[in-house]
């Protein structure tokens, strides 16, 4: 009997033991699965070939050739793709062999990490009607009220009067983007002025429209100093015609110096000019189209201002009494553009920089519906004794009478 009892129970512990190892591999396979049904490499991978078929074969020859920048940004969305993914992939050989070749296509292509992402390819909509490729007037019909507007300055040292009505003063050499939204792509490249010398200017600023359904196809614009064309990079001067109208369009007051970009299909205005040695940009839009940006697009200067650690809060030495007059003459109003003016003059030595400042806030008096809004005081504003002033226009007023 004892016997007995001691085999049925030997019995039941075995069958209780395999019953726990089956539950735990059960429940191993269960969170394996999950694990594995989370790592979406194999999206990944089909959103890449869909982005690219379109391109024939753009993807050869050099990232910076306009037809290879869909090409590169469709590479970069890839990469984006991948990183979304990445916890849930570990130790997947197919996730592992997608990251390294899209280092490799980067590299081989020449495409820059950082830019413009390929949208993911749109499902099928009905055809556009009506005046939906005219922003402002199917805002009115669909609101009955004008849209809000908003306006981003970029000039000088340089100088960025944000969508928010910040104003910041920022060393940021390099490539950076200025907006990255669903519409539109703007980054401007700042370079040092002179050797040994802590002053940058923009010198190159690129501006891609994004394809936006039957009222625009994607066009680029690009401007260097000493050369800003009338035209976008294919030689065109408008895109998307509809009903007698087009859709993007450029023109120029100065040839070589101005160009005015009017995009009707997102109610967009893009100035670029050049004054003296730099490239400046201004920037009327929607808000709507300003805040139709995603998480991944953390980066727009013109939104949100450069890195804190790329900001210069305080000039780095006082203005003279020269560039003060100077400045004054210029802009009588003390406001920021007065001290991007002083600041510019101090880190050039060049008077013609001036010039950067006055023509970034005549183009903010052409954008800015409200003329009490134009002029922005700075927090830390430059303020000159006002005695130095008396004293000096006192010792002129002396030289030419005696």
């Amino acid at each position: 009997m004892g016997m007995g009892t001691r085999a049925a129970c030997s019995n039941h512990v075995q069958i209780t033991w395999k019953h726990h190892i089956f539950n735990i591999l059960l429940l191993v396979l269960l969170l394996a699965s999950q694990a594995w049904a989370q790592c979406r490499i194999l999206r990944c991978n089909s959103e890449f070939v869909a982005a690219t078929l379109d391109l024939g074969g753009s993807g050869g020859g050099s990232g910076k050739d306009s037809g290879n920048v869909g090409y590169c940004s469709a590479l970069r969305s890839y990469a984006t793709c991948t990183r979304r993914t990445a916890r849930a992939c570990r130790g997947d050989l197919a996730y592992h062999s997608a990251v390294q070749g899209i280092e490799d296509l980067l590299i081989q292509h020449r495409c820059p990490k950082s830019g413009p992402t390929a949208q993911p390819r749109p499902l099928p909509q009905a055809p556009v009607s009506g005046d939906a490729c005219f922003y402002e007037k199917s805002y009115v019909q669909r609101e009955g009220r004008a849209p809000e507007y908003l306006h981003c300055g970029v000039f000088g040292d340089p100088h960025i009067r944000t969508f928010n009505n910040e104003f910041q003063t920022c060393a940021v050499p390099g490539a950076w983007p200025l907006i990255d939204n669903q519409f539109l792509y703007i980054q401007a490249t700042s370079s040092h002025t002179r050797e040994s010398s802590y002053a940058t200017a923009l010198t190159k600023i690129t501006i891609i429209f994004k394809n936006w359904r039957e009222c625009a196809e994607q066009q680029i614009y690009q401007a260097e100093v000493d050369n800003v064309p009338a035209a976008f990079v294919d030689g065109s001067t408008s895109s998307g015609e509809r009903r007698g109208q087009h859709s993007l369009q450029v023109r120029s007051q100065a040839l070589g110096r101005h160009a005015e970009i009017w995009a009707a299909h997102i109610g967009t205005t893009v100035v670029v000019r050049q004054s003296g040695h730099s490239l400046g940009l201004a920037v009327r839009a929607p808000r709507a189209i300003i805040e139709s940006y995603t998480p991944e697009q953390d980066l727009q200067l013109c939104l949100w201002g450069c890195p804190a650690s790329q900001r210069i809060e305080t000039p780095p030495v006082w203005p003279t009494m020269l560039a003060y007059i100077h400045c004054s003459s210029l802009l009588p109003a003390q406001d920021v553009y007065f001290q991007a003016c002083l600041f510019d003059l101090l880190a050039t030595g060049d008077m013609n920089s001036s010039s950067s400042a006055l023509e970034a806030l005549e183009d903010a008096r052409a954008m800015i519906a409200d003329p009490e809004k134009v002029h922005l005081v700075a927090a830390a504003a430059i303020r000159q004794p006002s005695w130095l002033i008396a004293v000096f226009m006192a010792l002129l007023t002396c030289r030419l009478i005696f």
